[in-house]
């Protein structure tokens, strides 16, 4: 589980004396203990690994939201902390499909659903969660999607 190799990480990183590393590792733990307790009022994915999954991905975009903004604001130096923490947390998701892998999933999907303009992507973006999953991010299959219906 994706849970248990975070706690082994954070382990080894604080035997190793790596503070930057350990510091992200802590977040990550105090975000997938935040996404715990509100599973508990609401319905919880049935796998612990899509919920840790979840988890990190929004950890991810928020850094890359975050990094964009220093850089517009001239803070070289806060960006890279912020890019930084991204590979430390990538270590965790599954590896990401390229960007031809991608295309040809939801062109495929594209066809099954019989999608055609915009008012499609709901449905398209639907399939597109339940199969590709954690392979590919959010936001980036959103960008795809919109291209392909365009």
């Amino acid at each position: 589980m994706i849970r248990d190799d975070i706690k082994a990480a954070t382990i080894a990183a604080m035997k190793g004396g790596d503070r930057e590393s350990t510091q992200t590792l802590r977040l990550m733990q105090a975000a997938i203990k935040n996404r715990d307790i509100e599973a508990r009022t609401g319905g919880a994915p049935k796998d612990d690994d899509v919920l840790v999954i979840e988890v990190l991905q929004k950890m991810v975009k928020q850094r890359r939201e975050s990094a964009d903004i220093y850089r517009k604001g001239g803070r070289e130096d806060r960006a890279a902390l912020e890019e930084a923490e991204i590979s430390v947390i990538e270590r965790f998701l599954p590896a990401q499909m390229s960007d031809d892998e991608a295309e040809a999933k939801i062109r495929e999907i594209i066809a099954e659903t019989g999608a055609s303009s915009m008012k499609d992507m709901g449905r398209v973006m639907a399939l597109v969660k339940e199969r590709l999953g954690a392979s590919i991010e959010p936001a980036r299959a959103s960008g795809l999607v919109k291209a392909a219906l365009s």
